[in-house]
């Protein structure tokens, strides 16, 4: 019984942030916890600024080799304008390599990143850029002048 009552109320929470998303957007980032990624990026609320999440996938192949990045993160935008923003963010990125770039062949891992930036976002949709520093940090590193750039449409 409790399995099912938390399963109700997740969906529910899911349709409820579902319905209530306002400015969604997808953008490819260079930098960033994704290296070179792709990402998908909603507000949580009905408004264009105010908290909201993003989601990615990156990575690279080489001869039979690849690692994925996978970065999840929760963000914050203030603006007064409705088109430029000023962006704060936290997340984690799962990070997953097979091949000969480890020496057992395969590895899992995890780190985190942090993220001040800005946005800009138009409110009616468009085309979105958004220029950051990241810093990086797990397992004893941690890395405070990295960055990224990405160029995006929102609809």
């Amino acid at each position: 019984m409790k399995k099912l009552l938390l399963f109700v109320a997740f969906i529910t929470a899911i349709q409820t942030l579902a319905t209530a998303q306002s400015a969604k957007s997808v953008y490819a980032e260079l930098g960033g916890p994704g290296l070179a990624s792709f990402n998908f990026d909603t507000r949580f609320t009905g408004k264009e600024d105010g908290i909201g999440g993003r989601i990615g996938f990156g990575g690279f192949a080489i001869d039979g080799s690849g690692i994925l990045f996978v970065p999840i993160g929760i963000n914050y935008l203030m603006g007064k304008d409705q088109k430029n923003y000023f962006e704060l963010g936290a997340g984690v990125t799962p990070v997953f390599a097979t091949g000969d770039i480890t020496s057992d062949g395969s590895f899992n891992t995890t780190f985190g990143h942090l993220l001040i930036g800005y946005r800009l976002q138009p409110k009616d949709g468009g085309f979105t850029f958004r220029a950051f520093i990241n810093p990086i940090f797990g397992q004893g590193t941690f890395v405070p002048y990295y960055g990224g750039v990405s160029f995006g449409y929102k609809f």
